[in-house]
């Protein structure tokens, strides 16, 4: 069951020509069930962080522009917003950035080697507050088992949203007994919003409606 509804939208003019100009540069073409090798996609054997569904990109582009040792990657379903970040890549001139279209859930079980990420971002994922849609919720304890496998020993999971109730089951779940990750802000805790998170919009709009923002900052045991 995927954690996501695809609701494509409208490609503006120039994201269309984004597909066409700077795909080819940015993008990457990963046929599934076959492992990416980062050190040949980048050029280089960089610590690499993974940001899964990156929204419209800005932050993103954003904290590659801030850590440009750093490689980044992001994977995103929804085509508006791959093609309004391959635009931000092109205008902030990143090279430390590329951009998967595909389900992350398929890329992290068959697109990515053992311990070969050093941080894995997962920013205000749907908190499908139904009840009889928490099944979709994408952070699970088989969602765990993934990052677990692709993290580096001491990688890092950083995950935020500010859908209290979902906030309260993302700590249970990653506190779970049995999961090798360790809370960096101590057990039953938040963590404070590092500055290496840029707020987003998103985030803006719902602190002005009084929605309380909680990060999660977990290191792989």
């Amino acid at each position: 069951m995927r954690s996501f509804v695809l609701r494509q939208g409208r490609l503006t003019v120039a994201q269309e020509q984004a597909f066409v100009d700077l795909w080819p540069c940015y993008g990457v073409d990963w046929v599934p069930g076959t492992p990416l090798d980062l050190v040949t996609l980048f050029g280089n054997g960089r610590p690499v962080v993974l940001e899964i569904g990156f929204g419209n990109g800005d932050s993103l582009a954003a904290m590659a522009a801030a850590a440009p040792l750093h490689n980044w990657l992001g994977v995103e379903v929804h085509g508006p917003g791959v093609g309004h970040l391959l635009l931000e890549i092109e205008r902030r001139g990143l090279g430390n950035l590329r951009v998967v279209r595909h389900d992350a859930v398929e890329l992290l079980t068959g697109g990515l080697q053992p311990g070969s990420l050093a941080r894995v971002q997962l920013f205000f994922p749907d908190p499908w507050p139904k009840q009889r849609h928490h099944k979709r919720r994408i952070l699970t304890s088989a969602f765990l088992d993934l990052l677990a496998r692709v993290l580096a020993p001491s990688g890092v999971f950083h995950a935020a949203t500010d859908w209290e109730p979902y906030a309260t089951q993302m700590l249970e779940v990653l506190e779970a007994q049995g999961l090798p990750f360790a809370n960096t802000a101590g057990a039953g805790r938040f963590a404070e919003r590092p500055q290496t998170r840029p707020l987003t919009r998103f985030e803006q709009r719902g602190e002005r409606l009084g929605h309380q923002v909680r990060d999660l900052v977990f290191r792989r045991r």
